[in-house]
Parts: C-alpha cells; sequence; structure tokens
C-alpha cells in the first residue's frame, strides 16, 4: 500500500478499521462537505465549493452501489481539484479513464471504499480468485461487483487478468502488476470462451472457473503452452471474464508481452 494515499491516510485518521465503518456521508462531512440527494439533469453527482466548504449533489435514482461510488468520487474531485466546479458523468470504476480530472477522482474513490490497508489481509486468505469471492468483497464493502473485480486483479495477489467484453469486442482489461507486459487479450471472443454464450446467449456464466486452451485467449505460440482458467460472469448487458494464469513460468521467465 502506498503510506501516501491520501484517502487511505483519511480514513486512518477517522479510526476507520472494517469496512461497515466506511460511512460517507460522515466522512464527507468530517470534510467539510455536506450531501444532498435530489433530481439531476445531465450529471449524476457534482460539487460546488467555497474556500473550506461544499455542497455534493447525488441524483437520487442511483442505486446504493453507485450512489457510494458518486460520493466518493466527489471526494475526490473536493481533494484534488477544490476551488473548481466539475459537473460529473460518473462513470463505473474502470482501469483506465480518458480525462486526467476524472482519473485521479474515480482513484481516490477506489481507495476510500476498498483501502488496501482492508481488503489485503482478507485478499490473502484466499488462495484462488473467483466470483464467489468478489461477491463477498463487494457485500462486505458495498461495492459494485466489476469496481471490485478491477480492485482485487490490481492487488496483485493472484496472477490474473480481468476483461470486460461487450458485443462490439473486447471493452477494456486490466491485470495484475505481475502479469504487466506478458500477456494481451484478444479483441474479439473465441467462440470456445464461455464468454461468448454470455455475450451471444442466454448463459450467465460459470460458476467454477474452467481450464480453457490458452490460444483462446491470447496470440502466439507461448500462449498455446500456457496453462489457464476462465470463469465468466454476466454483468448487464457485458461479460466480466477472470483469466488466470496457472503457468508460473509466463511470470518468472520475463517473456515480452504476447500478442
Amino acid at each position: 500500500m502506498n503510506e501516501a494515499d491520501p484517502a487511505e491516510r483519511l480514513l486512518k485518521s477517522l479510526g476507520v478499521s472494517q469496512p461497515r465503518e466506511i460511512e460517507l456521508e460522515d466522512i464527507a462531512f468530517d470534510q467539510g462537505a455536506e450531501v444532498r440527494y435530489c433530481d439531476l439533469i445531465g450529471c449524476e453527482a457534482d460539487i460546488l465549493g467555497y474556500r473550506d466548504r461544499a455542497i455534493i449533489s447525488i441524483d437520487r435514482s442511483q442505486g446504493r452501489t453507485r450512489k457510494r461510488f458518486s460520493i466518493a468520487h466527489e471526494l475526490g474531485h473536493w481533494y484534488h481539484h477544490r476551488g473548481k466546479r466539475l459537473r460529473c458523468r460518473v462513470e463505473e470504476f474502470q482501469p483506465k479513464h480518458r480525462q486526467l480530472a476524472e482519473r485521479k477522482a474515480n482513484g481516490y474513490a477506489a481507495s476510500l471504499l476498498m483501502p488496501h490497508f482492508l481488503l489485503m489481509p482478507r485478499a490473502r486468505d484466499h488462495r484462488t480468485l473467483t466470483f464467489k469471492v468478489v461477491e463477498q468483497f463487494s457485500t462486505e464493502f458495498r461495492t459494485s461487483l466489476s469496481a471490485m473485480a478491477i480492485r482485487l486483479v490490481e492487488t496483485d495477489v493472484w496472477p490474473c487478468i480481468l476483461v470486460c467484453h461487450t458485443q462490439q469486442g473486447r471493452k477494456w482489461f486490466t491485470e495484475a502488476p505481475a502479469l504487466r507486459g506478458r500477456l494481451f487479450p484478444k479483441a474479439d471472443l473465441d467462440a470456445d470462451s464461455s464468454a461468448f454464450d454470455v455475450i451471444f446467449g442466454q448463459s450467465e456464466g460459470d460458476r467454477f472457473p474452467r481450464p480453457i486452451r490458452a490460444h483462446a485467449w491470447f496470440d502466439g505460440i507461448p500462449a498455446q503452452r500456457c496453462e489457464i482458467h476462465e470463469q465468466a460472469k454476466r454483468v448487464g448487458n457485458e461479460a466480466l471474464v477472470l483469466i488466470t494464469i496457472k503457468d508460473h513460468r509466463v511470470i518468472e521467465d520475463g517473456s515480452p508481452r504476447i500478442r
């Protein structure tokens, strides 16, 4: 964990020691911001501040986890961009974002909702990352499944890649830092992948991870020899896919990225 992380530093200063203690309205109040729920047009949240006081407006029509992420996102703007008014079309937490200001606010929100100092000890209790584990964590931390899956993959506890697919192809992916620069998922789904039935059929996904030939996800001869497991899950109109690398030579041999 980065000790300089401002969101985690704030949580520790408030004495937060359990996920249930991350009460965002109270945290906002401590930071001089009042949270109001109202009907917004053209955006999902905004923050208006003057000196050391601010009002965070949240669209009341959002779901519970979305509201929490929106509040945390606006608190990120309050920390990083105080003095500016920003009307946000808050997107779900993703590993990359086009705009620097939104990326900073998203990163702050992720640290506030899913702080490493609470997440890591729990993560290390699980030998394998599955969507059952992700669901347990998302319930405990009161986040969306997608946001928690990204956060857990990026903890680097497991050799995993998380891929999001739509009918138009790969939307985004993120990997454990130990795999960065090693593997690059294909843009289009292979028919052998269970994610194919999630996107183009009626499947809700896999109950458990299953082995699949590596070439279904990665090009190149080394990838054909790589042992992997996949687990797909439907999330709205998208498929989230957890790919676990079972062959540790991919991590240890320093081989170049496989496209």
